[in-house]
């Protein structure tokens, strides 16, 4: 006996299978790069060295843009953008700093900070940078090129690299400003023109 019906039942089947798998797909959220980019948030690399009066902070990222700085009492948030990824970092100081008397500037292969501890009176290294110990493993590292032993410190840091740099107490998102302190540097110098005034008129 020859079933005509069979071939025809199987194929139907088949037809159905296909056809909810393609109804199952449409319901499916779909997953574009952009967004996959925007979910994607990396955490900013910072490196630190001290003195017995102050901490020497870099974020390691080069070309940062759009970048907002925050600088508080007790910790610092950054966020920008570094070869089109998003980063940002959030930490809280083992002590106490002086944000007013804080200073920091965009350079091409990192952002650098000089940050002022408050109790200036102790004169004394941090055990840490962090209060959280775990974290700082993870997130924070030495600058070798930088550091030295407490008992060996002799000087201050080198601030060539902060000429002109921005202040940072409560003033998020003021990179693009940095050159602004050069311009008042520039200012106080021509006090020294005020000889001029002796030439005959």
């Amino acid at each position: 006996l020859f079933c005509f019906a069979c071939p025809t039942t199987i194929q139907s089947k088949a037809t159905r299978s296909s056809l909810v798998g393609k109804r199952r797909k449409q319901f499916l959220p779909k997953q574009t790069n952009n967004n996959i980019e925007k979910m994607s948030i990396n955490t900013a690399p910072i490196k630190w060295a001290q003195r017995k009066d102050s901490l020497y902070l870099t974020i390691a990222l080069p070309d940062v843009k759009d970048e907002t700085i925050t600088l508080t009492d007790t910790g610092l948030d950054f966020k920008g953008k570094s070869q089109d990824k998003e980063y940002s970092v959030s930490i809280e100081f083992l002590k106490s700093v002086d944000a007013e008397g804080s200073t920091y500037k965009v350079l091409p292969r990192s952002v650098q900070m000089l940050i002022s501890k408050k109790e200036k009176d102790e004169e004394e290294f941090w055990p840490q940078l962090l209060k959280d110990k775990a974290l700082e493993k993870n997130q924070v590292m030495i600058d070798w090129d930088r550091y030295v032993d407490e008992d060996e410190e002799e000087e201050g840091f080198d601030m060539s690299n902060l000429e002109g740099g921005s202040g940072m107490g409560g003033m998020p998102g003021m990179g693009g400003m940095g050159g602004m302190g050069g311009m008042e540097g520039m200012m106080g110098g021509m006090g020294g023109m005020g000889g001029m005034g002796g030439m005959p008129g």
